[in-house]
């Protein structure tokens, strides 16, 4: 009998529009409609990367166990953002959210849909932060290096504070 193991991976979420800390609890209460969340960061402010003049926005990792593979999960968080409204109009602008796969047990996926570590975890503080405070020693399967290491060699120097939470 094949029992499946439940799968652990790493979200971070990002939102510039609207009622900010709404749309973060938006997205993780669709979240936990699938999959159970069993970590949490602390909500960050960080300024807009890629694009850099627009509102800053309000980033958030999650640790979740879930049962879908690696590309049932990005087809879950893709419809979650539909669902809460996302609009893909300019590549890196405002959105109302943005939910991207980090890390998938520790797998490396790279297929023309999927990249699994993210491609970009290494070059963003917001990204990094939030995934020291839930795990700093986790290491990166392709690059081998930890979290905190990751973060202690980023290039990025955007503003990244915590929120009010």
């Amino acid at each position: 009998m094949d029992i499946k193991l439940r799968n652990i991976a790493y979200l971070l979420l990002g939102t510039n529009l609207g009622d900010r800390i709404n749309n973060l609890k938006r997205a993780i209460e669709k979240v936990e409609m699938n999959s159970k969340v069993v970590l949490r960061s602390k909500i960050y402010t960080t300024a807009a990367w890629g694009i850099e003049n627009q509102s800053d926005f309000l980033n958030q990792v999650v640790c979740i166990h879930t049962e879908f593979d690696p590309q049932k999960l990005l087809e879950n968080v893709l419809d979650i953002e539909q669902q809460l409204g996302r609009e893909r109009l300019v590549k890196w602008g405002s959105r109302i959210i943005d939910i991207d796969v980090l890390y998938f047990n520790d797998e490396i996926i790279e297929t023309p849909k999927l990249i699994i570590p993210h491609p970009q975890i290494h070059n963003r503080r917001f990204t990094l932060i939030p995934l020291v405070e839930l795990n700093p020693d986790y290491i990166h399967p392709k690059i081998n290096k930890s979290n905190l290491e990751l973060l202690e060699i980023c290039s990025d120097t955007l503003s990244v504070k915590k929120c009010f939470n």
